[in-house]
């Protein structure tokens, strides 16, 4: 018993050497420390450096300078979270809102680049004694800037809006830039700046942009097709391409964080916002690697050199003040620039004021490399605490000012879809063949319900009733947990009816929903294996706008979605909910949209995309009819072919739309393919009067506008 008391005791001696309980004490830090500080209103990326503060080697020392040595694996752990940073900076960008607001970002990606940068070289140089390479080093740091306020304006809703758009853009050209003079740097420390690496420098970068652009898309498509049903295979895949990204980098002779930046680029158009795997590469890296890293660097913090004299004192204050300085001065500059409010301004200095991953990635290289000395790495650690902070504030403030602006305008529009109005059903008995129609329902859904989906099995009434049940509520079990990935509600509901067709419908009107979604393939029609039901039966029982799908193929593999709308399709009822659906699935894929329709539906078609906030790139090909999508187009086998076509009696009606989506169908079989009918709206008072129908006659009125079309051809072949 002693001696076991005795070895229990000399595991805990500071510092501390056991691998096993180091991590352990780490895993503790990131489970507490968010969660107090979150009181205090600090963000959690500050109280992980804290915290790191505390228990390093200069702090009380429960870890000692072994365990973050260069062979150390909290190094290890550390350089893995660095590269996962900048990795999902590059993944998270919003490639299309940037495209839209491209030249407001280019403006004030160069004002937040180059204000900081030549302002603080002199202050640098002369002002805090640093050398020329520390001084452009150090001042390049101030152009930085990391979205650490970011999820404050999700929180607001206001992500979409454009001053939020110019933030995000003009983020990609600074850090990039910023990035590209680090390399340079790190060379010139070594001395090898002369012509030869220049010439090296280039003819690297150009066979790396090779790799990373061209041939590494390529790749990484292919084998996210073949592993499609591998979803943990695909997850190594991506780190595997990251960290070779980093390894290229290197070779090339920039620093490894560009090859990370770059690949989170690259895959950005490959990897769906809301998908299972982007939900793994966000839970691993935020749950473990960056909580690492951030620890990290608190633990090579010396605190104790802040109040070792005043010197210390005056770069850290000289730091932060110029830091946040120079942000809000090019915010100010782009405001003069573009006109803008001061609203605006508020809000792109919020945005660009926090200083956290770029930052602690340059700083540490240069601490590597032995260009920055430890004063200017505690007086930064100093400056993104305060900078963080004042980012929090600022951007709060604004995010509510902006929204009380909003109201007062009156900035509402008809073209934008209700929360309270959002509700999927999605029809389907067994997940096997449905996997993909649930990742449709699924990244075509808004993500901010909180009950987006529901899953609807429906069963044939039978004496055996009780037992099929029983058997389906297992196959509903195997859906939720595939769908467990997603993080987010899933509804599941079996219930017995007469036939498919009126069960669906009846669901749908008990759940509020505004769409029904139904796997319409061959092999898995749910209609027709279980009781002959086809589209008519379903068109006829449910009023909602309704998705036929035949979807087979992996989200990666679509380049385009063409959409192909009758006329006067604008002035249906439900038109704002299909199309909310469909610009919703693009910008989740991040693939243009190929219209085909008339210049009032494009027209708005596209001011649902903006009101709505949903960003994505769309082209138009005008048409008069349906038939005209045959000679206009060219479609290849990776499009998605979204057909919208209409219910007898509608505004857009016209007979020969069921022709031309079964014409469709056969021209391009080896699509995938969406028919949609949008929702009719049926008055209560004429549900009394379900057995008198206008359907002969419509049919009748069909057959003679055939009869007339084939009788006028029959001339026109005669002329």
């Amino acid at each position: 018993m002693d001696s076991f008391l005795q070895h229990f005791f000399e595991e805990f001696q500071l510092p501390l050497t056991n691998p096993v309980l180091v991590f352990s004490l780490i895993l503790f830090i990131i489970l507490l420390a968010p969660i107090v500080l979150r009181k205090l209103r600090v963000p959690g990326i500050i109280g992980l450096i804290i915290s790191g503060i505390i228990i390093g080697p200069k702090g009380i020392g429960m870890v000692g300078e072994n365990s973050i040595a260069a062979e150390g694996w909290i190094k290890l752990f550390s350089t893995i979270g660095l590269l996962y940073i900048m990795f999902m900076a590059g993944l998270d960008l919003d490639l299309n809102q940037f495209k839209r607001y491209y030249k407001k970002s280019l403006v004030f990606g160069a004002m937040t680049f180059f204000i900081p940068l030549t302002l603080g070289f002199p202050i640098c140089y002369y002002g805090l004694n640093l050398s020329p390479l520390a001084s452009l080093l150090t001042a390049s740091m101030f152009s930085t800037h990391t979205l650490v306020a970011y999820p404050i304006i999700a929180k607001f809703g206001l992500t979409k809006h454009h001053s939020v758009a110019i933030s995000v853009g003009g983020t990609i050209l600074t850090d990039t830039a910023v990035l590209i003079i680090l390399a340079i740097i790190s060379s010139a420390s070594n001395g090898n700046l002369d012509f030869s690496f220049w010439l090296r420098l280039v003819t690297s970068l150009f066979f790396f942009s090779i790799i990373m652009f061209f041939l590494l898309p390529r790749i990484t498509r292919w084998f996210l097709k073949k592993l499609d049903s591998e979803k943990t295979s695909q997850y190594i895949l991506i780190l595997s391409v990251v960290f070779f990204s980093a390894f290229l980098a290197e070779v090339a002779g920039v620093e490894h964080i560009i090859g990370a930046f770059v690949a989170g680029l690259v895959l950005n158009r490959l990897i769906p916002h809301n998908s299972v795997l982007m939900n793994r590469i966000d839970f691993i890296g935020n749950a473990l690697f960056i909580p690492v890293f951030l620890i990290y660097v608190g633990m090579v913090v010396d605190y104790r050199a802040l109040f070792q004299g005043t010197w210390p004192l005056i770069i850290a204050g000289v730091l932060t003040a110029f830091a946040i300085f120079s942000k809000w001065l090019a915010a100010y500059a782009t405001q003069l620039v573009f006109h803008m409010p001061d609203l605006e301004r508020k809000m792109i200095f919020g945005l660009s004021t926090s200083h956290a991953a770029a930052t602690l990635a340059i700083i540490m290289v240069g601490y590597q490399d032995k260009i920055l000395d430890i004063n200017v790495v505690n007086g930064t650690i100093l400056l993104i605490l305060v900078t963080c902070m004042v980012a929090s504030f600022v951007t709060e403030n604004a995010g509510k000012e902006l929204l009380l602006h909003l109201a007062e305008k009156g900035e509402d529009d008809a073209l934008e879809s209700k929360l309270r109005n959002k509700h999927l059903v999605v029809a389907m008995n067994k997940l096997e063949g449905n996997e993909k129609l649930l990742e449709f329902a699924l990244q075509v859904s808004d993500p901010k319900v909180i009950n987006p989906i529901s899953v609807v099995s429906v069963l044939p009434n039978s004496r055996q009733a009780q037992n099929i049940i029983h058997k389906s509520r297992k196959n509903l079990e195997e859906i939720v947990k595939h769908f467990s990935g997603y993080e987010s509600k899933l509804n599941t509901i079996a219930t017995i009816d007469l036939n498919v067709s009126s069960g669906i419908s009846r669901v749908a009107v008990e759940l509020v929903a505004d769409a029904v979604v139904v796997n319409d393939s061959n092999r898995t029609n749910l209609l027709k294996l279980i009781v002959g039901d086809d589209r008519a039966h379903l068109l006829e029982s449910c009023d909602k706008t309704i998705f036929f799908c035949q979807i087979e193929k992996p989200a990666v593999d679509y380049r385009r979605i063409v959409v192909v709308a009758p006329e006067y399709a604008e002035l249906e009822p439900y038109f704002i909910s299909w199309v909310e659906r469909i610009l919703r699935y693009s910008n989740e894929l991040k693939v243009e949209i190929e219209a085909f329709m008339t210049e009032n539906c494009f027209e708005r078609f596209l001011k649902v995309g903006q009101v709505n906030k949903i960003n994505t790139a769309a082209r138009l090909n005008v048409i008069e009819s349906a038939d005209d999508f045959f000679h206009l187009s060219k479609v290849n086998a990776e499009d998605l072919l979204v057909m919208i076509s209409s219910r007898m009696g509608s505004i857009s009606y016209r007979s020969d739309l069921d022709s031309f989506s079964s014409k469709a169908l056969k021209v391009h079989e080896r699509n995938d393919w969406v028919l949609v009918y949008p929702g009719q709206d049926i008055e209560n008072s004429y549900k009394n009067y379900e057995d008198v129908s206008g359907k002969p006659i419509g049919v009748g009125v069909d057959t003679l506008s055939k009869i007339g079309k084939e009788v006028g051809s029959i001339f026109k072949k005669e002329d």
